[in-house]
């Protein structure tokens, strides 16, 4: 059997949530970011993507793989 690589897509948060609105807050704390300039790499799924492209203005996708 051979491995499976999965889709993966690295994010960092270039804004701080101060001035955000609750449900843009609450995005950001579920795609598991908490403060600025954090990196994180999730897994590549529609979910995922949509709530990058609710908070787009506050993230920066550095690297997409696979």
């Amino acid at each position: 059997m051979s491995a499976v690589s999965k889709k993966t897509i690295t994010l960092r948060l270039m804004r701080g949530t101060i001035a955000c609105s609750p449900t843009q807050r609450a995005t950001i704390h579920g795609l598991g970011l908490k403060r600025r300039e954090q990196v994180r790499t999730l897994e590549n799924t529609p979910s995922v993507r949509g709530m990058i492209k609710k908070v787009l203005h506050l993230v920066e996708v550095v690297a997409e793989t696979g």
